[in-house]
């Protein structure tokens, strides 16, 4: 079954629909969602992406990231691909969006408007392996060091968006 995704103007307002891999090889902007996960320690559960994906294939990412399905809201596909990814379930939050354009050297381009939602659990996580190659806990600060020293090990969105992630962590909890 071929996936769509929702286009959207610089605002955010939906302008229609495009198959999943035609968006990407266009470059077409198009909603998506980021999930951030903690834990009471204050670690963020990170995944690393199964070897199989289209782009970023085994680079370490949030928690969970995805494209809602046309008539589902954000939060809902939010909810839903954490539990189809992480096998997790836990209340979620949208605090921002960000936009952001990358190309990557397979030809492929992401160009999302992205939302992104924070929760916290203690679960332990049952990824699913086809979407994930492994998971594990990281002290935010740590994370952000090793965004610095080793770049090509962790996703381009994740890159972008984590300093605002935890300043509105310590901003709100």
């Amino acid at each position: 079954m071929k996936e769509s995704v929702m286009l959207v103007d610089p605002a955010g307002q939906m302008t229609g629909t495009m198959d999943k891999m035609a968006a990407h090889r266009l470059g077409a902007l198009h909603r998506a969602f980021s999930v951030f996960i903690f834990n009471t320690c204050g670690e963020l559960l990170l995944q690393q992406r199964a070897l199989n994906k289209y782009h970023s294939a085994g680079q370490w990412t949030n928690t969970c990231c995805s494209h809602p399905r046309l008539g589902e809201t954000t939060k809902d596909a939010a909810h839903r691909r954490l539990m189809e990814e992480m096998g997790l379930a836990c209340d979620l939050e949208e605090f921002f969006h960000f936009t952001y354009r990358h190309e990557f050297k397979n030809g492929l381009i992401e160009h999302e408007f992205d939302h992104v939602f924070i929760g916290f659990s203690d679960q332990v996580p049952e990824p699913d392996t086809a979407e994930v190659a492994a998971f594990k806990y990281m002290e935010p600060d740590l994370l952000a060091l090793e965004l610095t020293s080793r770049p090509r090990d962790y996703s381009v969105w994740l890159s972008i968006c984590l300093d605002r992630v935890l300043c509105t962590i310590k901003q709100n909890y």
